[in-house]
């Protein structure tokens, strides 16, 4: 299982986000999750896309945002399912 989370480095809210949803990675099925700063990242469509709406999770980039700014705990656990 894979998350991607766009975020910023100095936003409490993407951190409260991690810090959340890697509480929910469930005991023996470990998931990854890449963390794009859009300040830093070379493609300008994230920061254009995402600047209001960090932190933003996905669980798959071809599907919906799971959540943005807090996470949904039961969309997660539905991904996780």
């Amino acid at each position: 299982m894979h998350f991607t989370l766009y975020s910023r480095s100095y936003c409490h809210l993407c951190q409260d986000m991690l810090d959340a949803l890697l509480l929910l990675q469930p005991p023996g099925k470990p998931f990854t999750v890449d963390v794009i700063d859009i300040d830093a990242s070379p493609d300008a469509s994230l920061l254009a896309r995402f600047d209001e709406l960090v932190p933003v999770l996905f669980g798959d980039l071809a599907q919906p945002e799971l959540c943005h700014y807090f996470l949904d705990e039961a969309a997660v656990r539905r991904r996780l399912a």
